[in-house]
């Protein structure tokens, strides 16, 4: 398991207020009430926090809002565009709301547009397998001819299994293939660890990232002061990002 992915199921909302309620009960048995109480209460305050869609519009949305999303057309030209495996929210177009396929937007979709919009002649596609014998790169491949996309076009780099991998197995496709500059594809929540990894390893990158997902509905269907169900399930992406972010610097990776 990555160490920000590890980090983040510690600091998960339920798994962590259970976590601090149990450690509330058992302090209060060797009679440290005051001890027992105050991990019961920050262990109800953490799960509320994250139940609450105003936490993930701030904290959340601090971090999609680092790099502007960018229609095919206003992206610059780049020798190849890279697209990172996974696939945070399932390209769903609103965070709050289910999963809606005719509005969804995943990574791979904004590399095609920008492919067909004539942004690159090349696209390198940058995972390994997280689980089972087919690696990301291999299933975005098989997506990507299905849109009528040349093998010859393709770059797969079929080893990496983290943020960090994909800066560094791609930059070794990209000497390999004479690739100095490059359209960055991820998540708009993903991108500011994505681009901090790749510009340390010397990559000149411009960020693409998918149309911002933590946003309320324009319909005022959801309150950004009321908990909801959406909100506290999809709090562990935002957690893993700023974990990410704290392990990255800690390494030496951004």
């Amino acid at each position: 398991m990555e160490l920000p992915s590890f980090l983040a199921n510690l600091l998960i909302p339920l798994d962590l207020c259970i976590a601090l309620l149990g450690l509330g009960a058992v302090l209060r048995l060797f009679r440290l009430r005051r001890a027992g109480n105050f991990s019961a209460v920050l262990g109800l305050a953490w799960a509320l926090a994250w139940s609450l869609p105003i936490t993930s519009i701030w904290l959340g949305g601090e971090l999609e809002q680092r790099y502007p999303h960018l229609t095919p057309t206003e992206a610059p030209k780049a020798e190849a565009i890279v697209v990172l495996g996974g696939n945070t929210g399932h390209g769903r177009s609103n965070w709050f709301l289910p999963l809606d396929k005719d509005t969804a937007m995943s990574r791979l979709d904004m590399a095609i547009d920008l492919y067909e919009a004539g942004r690159a002649p090349r696209i390198v596609l940058s995972g390994g397998a997280l689980s089972g014998d087919v690696s990301d790169a291999k299933a975005m491949a098989h997506r990507v001819r299905q849109n009528g996309i040349p093998d010859n076009v393709l770059i797969l780099e079929n080893s990496s299994r983290t943020t960090h991998e994909n800066a560094l197995l791609t930059e070794d496709k990209l000497e390999l293939h004479d690739i100095h500059d490059v359209l960055l594809v991820t998540s708009a929540l993903h991108m500011p660890r994505a681009m901090a990894a790749f510009a340390k390893q010397g990559v000149n990158a411009t960020a693409v990232p998918t149309p911002p997902q933590i946003i309320l509905p324009a319909d005022g269907s959801i309150s950004p002061w009321l908990p909801n169900a959406r909100a506290f399930e999809a709090s562990r992406s935002i957690i893993k990002e700023y974990a990410g972010l704290l392990v990255y610097w800690w390494r030496g990776w951004v």
